[in-house]
This record gives C-alpha cells, sequence and structure tokens, in this order.
C-alpha cells in the first residue's frame, strides 16, 4: 500500500500531458462558446460521479476512461444538435463541433487494449511457466536472476523512460544532452539503454539475490506495484481532474474578456496549457487517502481476485450463454492442440504447470491460501504496468482497468487457474465485466447527453434538478453498501 501510494503521488505530477484530452481530446473547442463549454463540463462531472459510484457499489471494476470519454462525446453531441438545430442548419455539420479522427482514435485504442492485454498477458505467463514452473524458486539463481533483469530493465525503459517522454520538460533541450531534447537523446541512444540496462539489472539481481540472500521476486513485486500506480495515476489523472481543470480554465478565460458568456469563443482551449503542479499534487493526495479507506475499492479488487484465483472459491458470477460457449471453443481447441502435438512434448508442458510442495497449505496465512504465486504476480504488476505507460507516452487515454483486468485475466487462463469445474463462472464473470464496461459507455453516452439537455433548458433549475437526483442516488447506494458490510481482502 505505501509503495502504491508512492507511485500514485509520483504518477500525478507527470500526468499534464494527458489533460489535452479533456479540453480538445473529443470535441473542436473552437466551435463551442462558454456558455456552451461550462454546461458540457458540468453535465459529465455530475454524470461520472454517479455512473463510477453506481459500478463501485455493484463492486465491478468499470473504467474511467470509458467513462469521461464516452460522457464527453454525449454531451458535446447533445450540445451540437442544439446549435443546429437552433441554426437550422444540416446534421452533416456536427463534424465540425465533434473531434472524430481523435476520438476514433481513443475509442478503437480502448477497444483494442482488452485484446492486447489479454493476448500479451497470456503469452507471456505461458512461457515464464513453461520455462521456471510453478518450482521456479528452487530454480537456479542465474535463471531467476535472468528473470529479475527482463523484469527491471522492461520496468525501466518503458515506465520511466516513456513517462520521462510524455512530460511537458521532455520537449526542452539541455546541453548536457549535446543541446537534444530528451525525447530526441532517448530515440537516438534506444538500443544502447536496453543493453545497459540488461547488464545492471542483471548484476543488481545477482547482488541482491548472492549476497543479500533477498527473494528477487519480492522485490519485483514491490517494484512491479509503484509502476503500475505510478503508470495509472499518469494515464488516469485525467479522468480524475481534467475535466475540472478544463472548466476553470474556461472560466478565468472570460473572466478575463469583456464578452458575455454567448458571444466568448472558446478558440483558447485548442492552444496547449500545462496543468499547475498544485492541481496534480492534491488531485494525487486525494487518490491515495481514497486507495486506503475506500470500502467501495476493496470491493472491487476483491472481484478481480476471484476471477483470477487459483483455488477453488465460491463463484461469484452465474454462468452465462456466451462463456458457456466460449469454455466449449475452448475446450475445443485444447483437443485439437492435443491431437497435434507430440505426446512427450505435451508431457514436459504439463509438469511445468503441476502444483508442486511449494503452493500447499505451508504457504497460506490464517488457513488461506494467495490468490496467485510471485511468479505470476510479478507478470501481472510488470506487463499492465508497461502497456499503460507505453499508452501514456503517447498521450492515449487507455482504460487502466481494462489493461489491468485482463492481463489479470490472460495470465490467470494460461497458469490454469480456471478448472473444468470453475471455467464456466470465470469466463462468465469476465464477460459480465465486459459487457459492464459496454454497459458504461452507453449509458454515460445517453446520461451525459439528457443532463446537457435538462441543464440547457431549464438553466439553474436544472442544474439543481440533477444535482439533487443524483445526490439522492448516491445516499441510497451509500447505505444498501453499509448495509452489506466492509469486505476484507
Amino acid at each position: 500500500m505505501i509503495l502504491a501510494s508512492l507511485g500514485v503521488a509520483f504518477g500525478a505530477l507527470s500526468s499534464s500531458g494527458m489533460m489535452e484530452i479533456a479540453r480538445k481530446g473529443i470535441f473542436n473547442p473552437e466551435a463551442f462558446f462558454f456558455s456552451d463549454i461550462i454546461i458540457i463540463f458540468l453535465s459529465v462531472m455530475i454524470t461520472d460521479i454517479l455512473i463510477l459510484d453506481l459500478f463501485n457499489s455493484w463492486g465491478l471494476p468499470t473504467s474511467t476512461t470509458v467513462s469521461i470519454v464516452f460522457e464527453l462525446l454525449g454531451a458535446a453531441v447533445v450540445m451540437s444538435l442544439i446549435k443546429i438545430i437552433n441554426a437550422d442548419a444540416s446534421l452533416i455539420e456536427i463534424e465540425n463541433y465533434i473531434n472524430v479522427q481523435k476520438a476514433t482514435e481513443i475509442v478503437i485504442g480502448i477497444l483494442l487494449s482488452v485484446f492486447i492485454a489479454f493476448s500479451i498477458g497470456a503469452i507471456i505467463q505461458w512461457i515464464s511457466r513453461v520455462i521456471l514452473t510453478f518450482d521456479f524458486e528452487s530454480k537456479s539463481i542465474l535463471l531467476n536472476c535472468i528473470f529479475g533483469s527482463l523484469s527491471f530493465t522492461s520496468i525501466i525503459n518503458f515506465i520511466l523512460i516513456k513517462g520521462i517522454k510524455g512530460t511537458p520538460y521532455s520537449s526542452q533541450t539541455f546541453s548536457i544532452l549535446d543541446d537534444l531534447t530528451i525525447n530526441e537523446f532517448i530515440d537516438s541512444n534506444i538500443l544502447f539503454f536496453w543493453i545497459i540496462s540488461l547488464i545492471f539489472w542483471f548484476i543488481f539481481s545477482l547482488f541482491i539475490s548472492k549476497i543479500l540472500k533477498l527473494d528477487i521476486y519480492k522485490i519485483i513485486i514491490g517494484v512491479g506495484t509503484f509502476s503500475l500506480a505510478l503508470a495509472f495515476a499518469g494515464n488516469d489523472l485525467v479522468n480524475f481532474i481534467g475535466v475540472p481543470i478544463a472548466a476553470l480554465e474556461s472560466f478565468q478565460l472570460w473572466s478575463a474578456s469583456s464578452l458575455t458568456a454567448s458571444e466568448y469563443s472558446m478558440i483558447s482551449l485548442s492552444e496547449k496549457v500545462n496543468t499547475k503542479p498544485i492541481y496534480l499534487f492534491l488531485s494525487g493526495l486525494i487518490m491515495v487517502i481514497t486507495l486506503w479507506f475506500s470500502s467501495k475499492a476493496k470491493n472491487v479488487v476483491k472481484t478481480s481476485l476471484d476471477l483470477s484465483n487459483q483455488n477453488d472459491t465460491d463463484e461469484k458470477f452465474k454462468a452465462n450463454p456466451v462463456g458457456k460457449s466460449l469454455v466449449m471453443l475452448g475446450v475445443f481447441l485444447n483437443e485439437l492442440l492435443k491431437k497435434l502435438l507430440p505426446k512427450g512434448l505435451l508431457n514436459q508442458i504439463n509438469q511445468s504447470f503441476t502444483l508442486k510442495d511449494n503452493y500447499t497449505e505451508a504457504k497460506s496465512v490464517d488457513g488461506i491460501r494467495p490468490s496467485f504465486d510471485k511468479l505470476r504476480a510479478c507478470l501481472n504488476l510488470v506487463i499492465a504496468a508497461i502497456l499503460i505507460s507505453i499508452a501514456t507516452s503517447y498521450q492515449l487515454p487507455l482504460s487502466t482497468t481494462y489493461v489491468t483486468f485482463m492481463v489479470a485475466m490472460g495470465t490467470s487462463l494460461s497458469d490454469r487457474a480456471w478448472s473444468s469445474d470453475s471455467a464456466i463462472y470465470r469466463v462468465s464473470g469476465v464477460v459480465s465485466v465486459i459487457g459492464g464496461w459496454f454497459l458504461t459507455a452507453f449509458s454515460a453516452f445517453l446520461i451525459c447527453g439528457l443532463v446537457v439537455f435538462t441543464i440547457h433548458q431549464l438553466k439553474i433549475t436544472g442544474i439543481l434538478m440533477t444535482i439533487i437526483f443524483v445526490s439522492i442516488i448516491i445516499f441510497k447506494n451509500h447505505r444498501k453498501f453499509k448495509k452489506k458490510g466492509e469486505i476484507n481482502i
């Protein structure tokens, strides 16, 4: 928890570049006046609070990126339609209001992240397990140090280097770098960075294991936890404060002008503006406090742990037709592979996936075994952190929830955590969570559009009505959640 908190704090301070998404990533701000844009931002904030609270109360992992993107899209589309109808113009002109190219890029990126995260997680976990097996702790120090070197190098090169490239300092030139920008220096020396990193971290892993007698896997988990939290905050903070900051900037720009709200064009939002560090720091602090004290967050984490659990557990989800079909397809492909591959190879692979004595009740805490071993824990953290950091470096608001959840599901599938008895329920659970994300997108678009229309038509009365309505729903959800009691994990 301490490492995660530090990661969130550092990640929040490096996320300024992502704030552009909320200001001009979905719509073209120059097509709107201040009176339009402030309704859009207010509606998004109200809707986001409602939707995220609902999903947290249900214990379902949902995507803050999906919700904020589709809320902005829904709000901008409805406001655009209002302006078009009032001007008696053609609906074709909506492309002047919506940043179609960037919005499409974001949505496609979010959808692709599901398959990419699941596939990469499954492939890397399978290869690692075949080589290291469940008895990885008894393998040679050199083999474990190679794994440590690859893990540390991947984290440093992808997260720190890619993360630096996403900060406002990346485009500045430095004399120590031969008057090159950080981006230019990194791009021209990337192979050098990889080679040096691999050698350095191998020696470091050897020193940790041989001299200090420390568990290299625990060190990787610690570094991975910090890195994933850093990558998460760097990418996701825009979902938290991107819209409020953009609304504040809009208000400050309008206040400095002598025009009325319905006359002041928001073309200024098209320009690049670096968010003040104090806003980033305070937002990161709130995220850290929530991390420690939110019982709803624990409930959401429990869902992910249950679906990836190596042990038998009470299944939270019921079997559904889609889950059954996917399991039947998986069984068919598995039987086909068994017929095609040599028996000797299959026996050797099966031995790698056989639980050894190191994964028995001796490893339990208060009689409860961990959801998965240290090898899978390392890969869950490292793979998710790398994928998120790559997206952040390209200022693409990837769904951190999609990535982290689907990596965990991919590694659990490869690790044979889904037995013949639990597979249908686990796959059905994954399908339900993914379905919840699509429900998030659909409901975010419609609800936010409705809120925009209500506020535009009823002005202050509409604002008060929506705030009261949302407050009542949140209060009821809070009471229901309290009755269930906090869940310890």
